[in-house]
């Protein structure tokens, strides 16, 4: 208790004693109730802040158990397949993403390059190796290429040159030299997984029937793989002798596998590894629609249409370049947002188009792929099925989506935005001028860099996108932000 009473049986002067006792005594008791009260507050306040950080590093793109261990580039090693013959030509595809400074790896052909087709510029590109001899395997697939023996020991043959290299090796990456990597992509998608485990990455043909033939839980080579320092090495030891059991098979990718196999490992599946292309034509349905996961490689892209219009092949792939560079992990990735005024369905696929279609769709629909494409073969059968959902176009050209192909991607150091614009593929069509999505000629996306942590690769979140106001644009001109989704945010063309 504060305060005591206690009986009244003293002189006047005890009894003002005894009240200003009483009066002291009360005062201490609310100074010391102020003072408990005070501390209770303080450590309220200091719960809830420590609440909110919790929260805050609950969301937070900072992973503090992974981000200080996350797999750079120069932990990586590559092993590229290629010829005399196919070199030349592709060369300047390896140039578009290869950095001599910080990647290790080899070229491996049959037989050294003669000078004249070695060019002044080889600095700017890996090493050339010479792969060894491969006669004494045997390879029985009529009317193959016995070349496929030696891409295979590719794998033996760069272990062999880099495990003991002073500088530490994480992962070996493989591909094609027609094979495309976006390193940082590459990278950031190997730092899920642990490298001191075995582990087989990659991803599949777009095309049922090639899984059919060669293999649903194959690895394609083209699309490139990856296999963990510690299961290469084990796979390096024993490969020769597993090379023998398999000579009835197609390619390297197919021998690589049943070795991997062998060891009682399966392929750990990451779809930003793109075989694609086994499809021909016009590739931007596949492009407009990609998964949430990074793009890790792109391969065969001389059998498709260059991916902007006017364009040769090798410049349309330099030209996606500038936006790689700029913010790789955002490329290909697709926000969706509505125009509720005139109910359009707006679909950014970032680095590369911006699509408006004059009606509303779910975004279920919006995110399969247009078959703007045909199949690798014409046979027909399992050869004209897709492994992944697709959606008709409209045979009527002005009918489909308004496509504003990427013009360029722009960086600004101050506020750190990015933005890049988007510039309408002309169709000679008649619309109506008030409310046909063809009056805009232009669009301008403002992001900032994509830098997700290993808890947001590994459960990735489409990101939204919202329609800006406009000024003085004459409505030629449309301005969309995309930004992370609030926690309960719905993806729906809102009443």
């Amino acid at each position: 208790m504060c305060l005591t009473i206690r009986p009244s049986s003293k002189t006047h002067s005890s009894f003002s004693s005894s009240s200003s006792t009483i009066a002291t005594r009360m005062i201490n008791c609310i100074l010391l109730s102020v003072f408990i009260f005070l501390v209770y507050l303080l450590i309220s306040v200091s719960r809830h802040h420590q609440s909110k950080d919790s929260l805050h590093a609950y969301f937070s793109s900072s992973d503090q158990d992974h981000s200080q261990n996350l797999t750079k580039i120069d932990h990586i090693v590559f092993g590229i397949g290629s010829s005399t013959i196919s070199w030349p030509a592709r060369r300047q595809y390896v140039k578009l993403w290869w950095d001599s400074q910080r990647m290790r790896g080899c070229v491996f052909l049959e037989r050294p390059l003669s000078s004249y087709k070695n060019h002044t510029d080889s600095h700017l590109l890996p090493p050339l190796c010479v792969s060894e001899d491969t006669s004494r395997f045997r390879y029985t697939w009529r009317g193959g290429d016995r070349n496929a023996i030696r891409i295979a020991r590719c794998v033996l043959e760069t272990v062999r040159q880099f495990n003991s290299s002073s500088k530490e090796v994480r992962w070996y990456v493989f591909g094609d030299d027609d094979t495309i990597f976006i390193p940082e992509n590459l990278a950031r998608t190997l730092s899920k997984y642990d490298h001191t485990s075995w582990y087989y990455i990659g991803s599949n043909s777009e095309i049922h029937h090639q899984n059919s033939v060669f293999g649903h839980d194959m690895a394609f080579g083209g699309g490139g793989f990856a296999l963990s320092s510690s299961l290469a090495n084990v796979l390096a030891r024993n490969f020769d002798s597993c090379l023998e059991r398999y000579p009835h098979l197609y390619g390297g990718d197919s021998r690589i596998h049943a070795c991997v196999l062998e060891l009682g490992v399966g392929l750990s599946h990451e779809p930003g590894f793109h075989q694609q292309f086994d499809v021909r034509g016009n590739a931007l349905g596949i492009l407009t629609s990609h998964s949430t996961r990074p793009l890790v490689s792109l391969h065969h892209m001389a059998h498709i249409d260059p991916i902007f219009p006017n364009s040769t092949t090798f410049s349309a792939v330099r030209h996606l370049f500038s936006a790689v560079e700029l913010d790789p992990l955002r490329i290909f990735q697709l926000s969706v947002c509505y125009d509720r005024w005139y109910s359009w369905t707006i679909s950014v696929s970032w680095g590369y188009t911006v699509q408006i279609d004059g009606r509303h769709m779910f975004l279920r629909d919006v995110l399969r792929a247009q078959e703007t494409f045909r199949p690798w073969q014409q046979s027909g059968g399992l050869s004209s099925v897709y492994t992944f959902n697709t959606r008709e176009i409209h045979d009527d050209p002005c009918q489909r989506p308004v496509t504003f192909f990427m013009q360029h991607v722009s960086y600004n150091r101050d506020n750190g935005t990015i933005t890049s614009v988007y510039k309408q593929a002309y169709q000679n069509c008649t619309y109506n001028p008030i409310s046909s999505p063809r009056k805009i000629q232009e669009i301008r996306v403002f992001s900032t860099r994509l830098d997700p942590d290993i808890r947001q690769l590994k459960a990735p979140r489409r990101q939204c996108c919202d329609i800006l106001p406009t000024s003085s644009t004459g409505g030629k001109i449309m301005e969309i932000g995309i930004r992370d989704c609030k926690e309960d945010e719905l993806i729906y063309i809102h009443p």
